[in-house]
Order: C-alpha cells, then sequence, then structure tokens
C-alpha cells in the first residue's frame, strides 16, 4: 500500500484525533505533535513527506513554526499545509507568506480531507514494508 509520513502539528486534542484517524484509514502514518516546538524538533528526526500545521497554537503560532520549518535546510523543502479556523480575508495569503504551500479550514470535512491532503503531496509516497 501506498503511504506518506505526514507530521501533524495541533493542540487540539479532538481536531488531532479526527486527522490522525482519517490520514491512517486511509494508510498514511502521522506522527502528532501538540505544540509548535515539539513539531519542528519532530520535523527534523521524522523526516516527514507533508507537515499540517494549525495556526492558533500556545507558545508559538504556526505563523512562526512555518516560517522556522523554512528557514531550517533539512525542513524547508517539505510541503506544509495551515489547516486552521482562520478564514478572514488575507488570512490565506499570511499562511502563504509564513510558508505554507497549502490551507484547509476548519472544521475539516471527513468525507474529502484526506483527499486534500493528497494533492499536497509531493514527494512519492513510501512503500509499505511487505
Amino acid at each position: 500500500m501506498l503511504r506518506a509520513r505526514i507530521l501533524l502539528i495541533e493542540d487540539n486534542e479532538q481536531n488531532r484525533y479526527l486527522a490522525q484517524f482519517l490520514l491512517e484509514r486511509r494508510g498514511h502514518e502521522v506522527i502528532p505533535a501538540a505544540t509548535g516546538p515539539i513539531g519542528l524538533e519532530l520535523a527534523v528526526r521524522v523526516q516527514p513527506d507533508l507537515i499540517l500545521l494549525d495556526i492558533q497554537l500556545p507558545c508559538m503560532d504556526g505563523y512562526d513554526v512555518a516560517r522556522a520549518l523554512k528557514a531550517d535546510p533539512r525542513s524547508r523543502s517539505v510541503p506544509i499545509i495551515a489547516v486552521t479556523s482562520y478564514a478572514m480575508p488575507g488570512d490565506r495569503e499570511k499562511c502563504a507568506e509564513a510558508g505554507a504551500e497549502g490551507y484547509l479550514e476548519k472544521p475539516i470535512h471527513p468525507e474529502t480531507f484526506v483527499d486534500e491532503i493528497e494533492r499536497h503531496l509531493r514527494s512519492p509516497p513510501r512503500q509499505d514494508d511487505p
């Protein structure tokens, strides 16, 4: 089965559970992180294919996390999708300026969420071991 390694940086436990459940059901490996600093450390350690990034995070907001990921040569090339409840005019542009290649509004739609995420995968997904 084809799969991707996805780093999910989300502080809300229910949102993290739903996204992880949907992605894992489709065969993807999900590495959860509840804060920006943990997400930054994991991005370097686990080498994800894609990062899903909440913007409203405690301590360090998602904009700062995205900028830090894009400033680090070890994580610069990993696509970032902002998943946020920020849906005001200019929010999508602000996410893009911080380094996010994609933008999804919350609440996520379980029927279409994984399809939307998979469209952003750049590198070939990983092959499961036999």
